[in-house]
């Protein structure tokens, strides 16, 4: 069999963090007076903390010191580690474990491509931090999606070239990566949302190994 590589996004294709990220967020931003929405939580997906820290100042129309952003940013960063560190095999997200199961059943090199800096904590709080050959998180890149830094890394860290490589996100930013590394993008979500990618499934229910195996075999 071929081998192709296989890099997955974490928050919200793996696990759904994305509450724990809009609690922690909700209440940094109340705390300076602005209010906070699922909404603009939405559009929080796969932007790096500084990114997101700074739309939501500019949604607010706030201006900050230097030394008060970062305050901030640890702030929201301990809440949110407060919300993960209960987490545990129960919230990984329907059928990602069979997927995984399957591609290591067929030797096919498995990547975590996050912007979270948390990737390895969570990834060991739900017992798949082995699954994976490599993880590339936010300590390992400098530039955020829809850069495609992460995605170039993690597939040079798993030693497949790009082309060959298949991405899982949820994001649209994430989406725009995986485009921009010419390398199979398959969106997790909304069909509304995720219109670039080159597939797109509600979750992993969907996707059979028959689709899995074509992809491998291409």
């Amino acid at each position: 069999m071929n081998k192709k590589g296989f890099i997955f996004d974490l928050d919200g294709v793996i696990v759904d963090t994305a509450k724990y990220h809009f609690l922690a967020w909700k209440k940094l931003a109340n705390s300076i007076g602005v209010d906070f929405t699922e909404v603009q939580n939405e559009q929080l997906k796969g932007v790096s903390r500084i990114k997101s820290l700074q739309k939501i100042l500019k949604w607010g129309n706030k201006t900050l010191s230097e030394a008060e952003f970062n305050r901030l940013m640890s702030m929201k960063n301990e809440d949110y580690l407060s919300y993960i560190s209960k987490m545990d095999t129960s919230e990984i997200l329907p059928d990602v474990t069979k997927t995984l199961d399957f591609l290591i059943e067929n030797s096919q090199p498995i990547a975590l491509g996050s912007a979270s800096k948390n990737a390895p904590e969570i990834l060991n709080k739900v017992n798949l931090f082995n699954q994976f050959n490599a993880i590339v998180d936010g300590n390992a890149v400098s530039k955020a999606k829809p850069d495609p830094e992460v995605f170039l890394k993690a597939a040079e860290a798993i030693k497949i070239i790009p082309e060959d490589c298949i991405v899982f996100e949820d994001s649209v930013a994430g989406i725009q990566a995986a485009n921009a590394a010419h390398m199979i993008s398959i969106g997790i979500g909304d069909e509304n949302v995720l219109f670039e990618a080159d597939y797109i499934f509600k979750d992993f229910t969907q996707i059979s190994a028959d689709f899995i195996t074509k992809l491998i075999e291409k």
